[in-house]
């Protein structure tokens, strides 16, 4: 069977912090049924995105959240008037999709390799999109 399916998911995000989705990314490919394709994680907020990143030190996303805000600091001088330019530029830089490669049903990660949920004007409740497309066989 071929398929093109699409899985909405919902996230509690009460800070700024990357949420690992890599176990509801592999729960879409599995309830897709493709073997052989690509994923594609989107977000479709303007101050949150999606990434690909270390998941085994936790370090790892605190380095990454300190270097956004010092590249991506608030500042007195922008004009948008909600006040969280900061957090659009972040999500600028970070992106809003991943796509990646299944394989047998799996999904194509490096060994410390995860899919993160990046927030970066909470607390939000947020959506996400997995978009699976491929063949159904091994």
């Amino acid at each position: 069977m071929a398929g093109i399916l699409l899985f909405e998911y919902q996230i509690s995000a009460p800070r700024a912090d990357f949420y690992n989705i890599t176990p509801k990314v592999r729960d879409a490919i599995a309830k897709s049924g493709v073997a052989n394709g690509i994923v594609v994680v989107y977000c479709p907020h303007t101050t949150a995105g999606i990434t690909i990143n270390e998941n085994a030190d936790p370090d790892v996303v605190r380095d990454l959240l300190l270097g956004l805000d010092k590249a991506f600091p608030d500042r007195a001088e922008f004009r948008h008037a909600e006040g969280n330019s900061a957090a659009h530029l972040k999500a600028s830089a970070v992106g809003s999709s991943a796509t990646i490669i299944v394989d047998k049903g799996k999904p194509i990660l490096g060994t410390w390799q995860g899919i993160y949920f990046c927030e970066f004007d909470p607390p939000r409740e947020r959506t996400f999109f997995v978009k699976v497309v491929g063949d159904g066989g091994v």
